[in-house]
Protein backbone atom coordinates (compact mmCIF):
# COMPACT_ATOMS: atom_id res chain seq x y z
CA UNK A 1 0.00 0.00 0.00
CA UNK A 2 1.70 3.22 -0.67
CA UNK A 3 2.08 5.95 1.82
CA UNK A 4 -0.73 8.36 2.88
CA UNK A 5 -0.08 12.03 2.76
CA UNK A 6 -0.34 14.25 5.59
CA UNK A 7 -3.22 15.39 6.48
CA UNK A 8 -3.98 19.25 6.53
CA UNK A 9 -5.83 19.87 9.75
CA UNK A 10 -6.99 23.44 8.51
CA UNK A 11 -9.58 22.14 5.80
CA UNK A 12 -12.48 23.68 5.60
CA UNK A 13 -14.29 20.29 6.32
CA UNK A 14 -12.15 20.30 9.63
CA UNK A 15 -13.41 23.78 10.02
CA UNK A 16 -16.79 22.93 9.52
CA UNK A 17 -17.03 19.92 11.72
CA UNK A 18 -15.53 22.02 14.91
CA UNK A 19 -18.52 23.26 14.67
CA UNK A 20 -21.36 21.14 13.82
CA UNK A 21 -19.85 18.45 16.44
CA UNK A 22 -20.10 20.59 19.51
CA UNK A 23 -22.84 20.11 21.92
CA UNK A 24 -25.09 22.50 20.67
CA UNK A 25 -24.78 24.22 17.56
CA UNK A 26 -26.60 21.61 15.33
CA UNK A 27 -29.40 21.66 17.35
CA UNK A 28 -30.37 25.05 17.60
CA UNK A 29 -29.77 25.20 13.76
CA UNK A 30 -32.02 22.16 13.46
CA UNK A 31 -34.84 24.49 15.59
CA UNK A 32 -33.73 27.68 13.49
CA UNK A 33 -34.65 25.73 10.23
CA UNK A 34 -38.33 25.63 11.58
CA UNK A 35 -38.47 29.42 11.67
CA UNK A 36 -37.33 32.49 13.17
CA UNK A 37 -37.41 32.37 17.58
CA UNK A 38 -36.69 34.47 19.80
CA UNK A 39 -34.16 33.62 22.74
CA UNK A 40 -35.85 32.15 25.48
CA UNK A 41 -38.39 29.57 23.24
CA UNK A 42 -35.01 28.44 22.00
CA UNK A 43 -33.93 27.83 25.34
CA UNK A 44 -37.31 26.27 26.21
CA UNK A 45 -37.21 23.77 23.06
CA UNK A 46 -33.36 22.88 22.94
CA UNK A 47 -33.47 20.40 25.81
CA UNK A 48 -30.81 20.62 28.70
CA UNK A 49 -29.11 23.83 27.42
CA UNK A 50 -28.39 26.54 30.06
CA UNK A 51 -28.62 29.97 29.38
CA UNK A 52 -24.64 30.77 28.68
CA UNK A 53 -24.44 27.79 26.36
CA UNK A 54 -27.45 29.03 24.33
CA UNK A 55 -25.45 32.53 24.61
CA UNK A 56 -22.28 31.42 23.39
CA UNK A 57 -23.56 28.85 20.73
CA UNK A 58 -25.67 31.77 19.10
CA UNK A 59 -22.81 33.93 19.13
CA UNK A 60 -20.83 31.15 17.50
CA UNK A 61 -23.22 30.62 14.91
CA UNK A 62 -23.69 34.55 13.97
CA UNK A 63 -19.89 34.96 13.80
CA UNK A 64 -19.90 31.98 11.16
CA UNK A 65 -22.49 33.48 9.40
CA UNK A 66 -25.24 30.79 9.92
CA UNK A 67 -27.46 32.60 11.92
CA UNK A 68 -28.88 36.28 11.88
CA UNK A 69 -29.69 37.80 15.12
CA UNK A 70 -32.06 40.83 15.09
CA UNK A 71 -33.13 43.47 17.48
CA UNK A 72 -37.12 43.65 17.60
CA UNK A 73 -38.71 47.17 17.82
CA UNK A 74 -40.46 45.89 21.15
CA UNK A 75 -41.17 47.02 24.72
CA UNK A 76 -38.93 45.30 26.67
CA UNK A 77 -36.38 45.12 22.69
CA UNK A 78 -36.57 41.04 21.88
CA UNK A 79 -34.02 39.69 20.05
CA UNK A 80 -34.80 36.74 17.61
CA UNK A 81 -32.69 34.62 15.66
CA UNK A 82 -32.91 33.10 11.89
CA UNK A 83 -31.28 30.49 9.62
CA UNK A 84 -29.29 32.85 7.12
CA UNK A 85 -28.91 31.24 3.34
CA UNK A 86 -25.63 30.04 4.59
CA UNK A 87 -27.36 28.09 7.31
CA UNK A 88 -30.03 27.05 4.84
CA UNK A 89 -27.54 25.78 2.47
CA UNK A 90 -25.85 23.82 5.28
CA UNK A 91 -28.88 22.18 7.08
CA UNK A 92 -29.83 20.99 3.52
CA UNK A 93 -27.05 18.82 3.46
CA UNK A 94 -27.32 17.72 7.05
CA UNK A 95 -31.40 16.26 6.69
CA UNK A 96 -29.19 14.26 3.88
CA UNK A 97 -26.47 12.89 6.78
CA UNK A 98 -29.66 12.40 8.87
CA UNK A 99 -32.10 10.78 6.67
CA UNK A 100 -28.90 8.43 6.04
CA UNK A 101 -29.04 7.89 9.70
CA UNK A 102 -32.58 6.72 10.43
CA UNK A 103 -32.49 4.32 6.87
CA UNK A 104 -29.32 2.51 8.20
CA UNK A 105 -29.58 2.71 12.02
CA UNK A 106 -30.78 -0.67 12.08
CA UNK A 107 -27.92 -1.61 10.53
CA UNK A 108 -25.07 0.09 12.63
CA UNK A 109 -27.28 -1.21 15.50
CA UNK A 110 -26.77 -5.03 14.24
CA UNK A 111 -22.68 -3.67 13.25
CA UNK A 112 -22.22 -2.87 17.29
CA UNK A 113 -23.86 -5.86 18.32
CA UNK A 114 -21.91 -8.42 16.41
CA UNK A 115 -18.66 -6.54 17.27
CA UNK A 116 -19.74 -6.29 21.17
CA UNK A 117 -20.50 -10.10 21.00
CA UNK A 118 -17.10 -10.69 19.24
CA UNK A 119 -15.13 -8.68 21.70
CA UNK A 120 -16.54 -9.93 24.35
CA UNK A 121 -15.70 -13.52 23.09
CA UNK A 122 -11.80 -12.41 22.24
CA UNK A 123 -11.66 -11.26 25.98
CA UNK A 124 -13.04 -14.23 27.62
CA UNK A 125 -10.66 -16.24 25.42
CA UNK A 126 -7.91 -14.53 26.67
Amino acid sequence: MPPRDQINHQCPIRDVLDRMGDAWSLLVMLELSRGPCRFNALRRVVDGISQRMLAVTLRHLERDGLISRQVLPLSPPQVEYALTGLGGSLIARVNLLRDWAVEHQPQVWQARSAYDARDATAEKAA
